[in-house]
């Protein structure tokens, strides 16, 4: 009768927690940074004692550690392939291979041929890449861009399309001056069907 008793008792209630351990709630949260040092310190020696507890506790922080490692992982995979993305789209110009040309402060009196006010522009021979700030005032639209000699003679031509940008109108086309000798030149720029109008400019 006794022994009928004691197996249905053992079969409606499941065995308790080891006696005097943390239980594995608390393991986690030690595991996890989740609690105070000064709480997990009082469970500290127990690890050191019960094996049970230690291994537990072990393979919830290795758990945890593969966890972030997956997660980082993953994050950076992300990033890099952002990073490639936009790397893959953006213009890759060194920086001596570009050159900004700012016309801005340029007066243009309407009927002349020659801008004046400033000092000679200045264009690197090693310039591939060349960014115009036209003149105030002038539109958006096609241009054609020279470098003449004294004589106006033209020892390099190309054509591009000037847009807005922020407020600006800019011109953007790719040259070749690495030919062109050091020294004193015109830079022509025209709108088709207009006057075109020339800046000093130094190659050098």
């Amino acid at each position: 009768m006794l022994a009928v008793l004691s197996k249905g008792l053992s079969t409606e209630f499941p065995n308790p927690e080891r006696v005097g351990c943390p239980g594995s709630a608390t393991l986690d949260a030690m595991a996890s940074h989740r609690i105070p040092l000064s709480e997990a310190d009082k469970w500290l020696d127990h690890l050191g004692s019960c094996s049970p507890c230690f291994q537990e506790f072990t393979a919830i922080r290795n758990k945890l550690r593969t966890h972030r490692r997956v997660k980082w992982g993953g994050g950076l995979a992300i990033l890099f392939a952002v990073l490639a993305l936009w790397l893959s789209f953006r213009p890759h110009h060194a920086p001596n291979e570009t050159a900004v040309l700012d016309l801005r402060g340029y007066s243009v009196s309407r009927g002349e041929h020659s801008a004046s006010g400033q000092t000679s522009l200045q264009l690197g021979r090693r310039t591939k890449h060349l960014v115009v700030d036209l003149p105030v005032g002038s539109k958006e639209g096609s241009y054609d861009l020279a470098l003449l000699n004294g004589t106006g003679g033209e020892l390099l031509y190309v054509s591009g399309l000037a847009q807005l940008e922020t407020h600006v109108v800019v011109l953007r086309v790719e040259v070749n001056v690495a030919g062109i000798p050091p020294g004193s030149y015109f830079l022509a720029l025209r709108q088709p069907g207009l006057e075109e109008t020339r800046f000093p400019v130094r190659v050098f």
